[in-house]
């Protein structure tokens, strides 16, 4: 089968740095931290104090009134960066447009908590038949899949891998093979979330899974030896991939290039990696394979670091499993250091960042690093973001059950 290749031609974003691409990329340029004391409700009896919260947010202008009501906040996340992600490409809908070739893949880990609680909420006071008739269509995953398909009349696979932390990654992977293989010519992909509220940062906090620093400059912090759990992050990061002749043939900017993509599942345990990151290294040597290149041809990392023991000790035994010597050479940072987690987010967003970091050469810094783990020993890009020659990225995302993701992408040159 041909191997088609696939660019991405357009990037949008809503999350705790900017409600767009521009705004949120200066801010990572920048080392900036869009995690903040928690406003969605009252923290008094909570351990949980911040969060990456998205910031006036206000959609009306893209999503009528009527229609907003019938979203919940990860759906309005999406259809948001959507409506920018193809605006930037440049794409239009003509009657002639044979959308059964443009699809939609769109994580998200959880769907609407928020909107399970207020309705909770009702049906305890009013009964259960007093519901909202959007109540099931709002809080389902796979509604801002439906809702930007049916906003553009995309009529190619329409899909949601529900793949708790590695969905975003999954949903561009499996977006770009979709298009490499000939199935589809345009894919809008990428992921959203929006859970901060007191049911979701109350299941997070009674598995100890969230940090509990007050302070967030300290609190997402990376490979960092005071880490001590993630920072719930909230927002969306949607793409459009495109196969490379029909973004040539309408002179479409392109920001970068996809190239490999890799999936597995570690097998071994509901929330704790494989020893050893055993399945995430399987799984960036599924990537390296599937683009064809050398380990040592990898210039950078958007590690999926998220500031938990586990995670960043077993994710940096990953890299070094995968890459051998050359991971000494690598630069790996995490963005969440910035955001916080988005889970079925943090891959969209976390892939839009990749893409940039390739079209301007810039590797995004770990912010907030300030003691350093003996086990965490690989060039995090401490506190500083550093131009450099980049060539190939990779993005990892790895998800509770064992989901393992990696996306690797390369710079664009026609």
């Amino acid at each position: 089968m041909e191997r088609r290749r696939v660019v991405v031609t357009g990037l949008g974003t809503v999350n705790p740095l900017g409600n767009n691409t521009a705004d949120s990329w200066s801010a990572v340029k920048e080392g900036k931290c869009g995690i903040d004391k928690i406003t969605r409700f009252d923290t008094t009896d909570f351990g949980i104090k911040v969060a990456g919260e998205v910031k006036n947010f206000d959609p009306s202008d893209i999503i009528k009134k009527q229609e907003l009501r019938k979203m919940a906040p990860f759906v309005q996340y999406a259809v948001a960066a959507a409506h920018e992600a193809i605006k930037d490409s440049g794409l239009t809908f003509e009657e002639d447009t044979d959308t059964s070739r443009y699809g939609v893949i769109v994580s998200s880990g959880i769907g609407s908590l928020p909107t399970i609680e207020e309705e909770h909420k009702k049906a305890l006071t009013r009964g259960h038949e007093k519901v909202s008739p959007h109540f099931v269509p709002m809080i389902i995953a796979n509604m801002s899949a439906a809702q930007i398909a049916i906003r553009y009349g995309l009529k190619g696979m329409c899909s949601c891998p529900v793949t708790a932390c590695a969905g975003g990654t999954n949903a561009v992977g499996d977006a770009f093979h979709r298009i490499r293989d000939g199935y589809e010519d345009v894919m809008v992909c990428g992921g959203s979330e929006g859970c901060i509220s007191p049911l979701g940062i109350g299941g997070f906090s009674s598995m100890k899974a969230l940090c509990t620093a007050e302070d967030p400059m300290a609190a997402s912090v990376p490979f960092d030896a005071r880490r001590g759990g993630f920072v719930m992050g909230e927002g969306a990061g949607i793409l459009v991939l495109e196969e490379y002749e029909h973004a040539r043939s309408r002179g479409a900017e392109i920001y970068a290039e996809v190239v490999g993509y890799g999936a597995n599942c570690d097998a071994y345990h509901l929330t704790a990696p494989a020893p050893g990151g055993a399945g995430g290294a399987a799984c960036m040597t599924l990537a390296l394979k599937d683009a064809g290149i050398a380990p040592e041809d990898v210039d950078y990392i958007n590690a999926h670091g998220t500031s938990t023991h586990l995670n960043d000790l077993c994710e940096t035994a990953a890299v070094k499993a995968a890459f051998g010597e050359h991971a000494y050479k690598l630069c790996v940072s995490s963005t969440k250091s910035m955001t916080g987690h988005l889970l079925g987010g943090a891959g969209g967003v976390e892939a839009v960042f990749t893409s940039l970091a390739l079209r301007d050469g810039f590797a995004p810094a770990t912010i907030n690093y300030k003691e350093a783990d003996p086990e965490c020993d690989l060039d995090y890009v401490p506190n500083e973001g550093r131009s450099m020659d980049m060539k190939y990225a990779a993005s990892n995302s790895l998800g509770f059950g064992g989901h393992n993701a990696c996306i690797i992408m390369r710079r664009f040159e026609a």
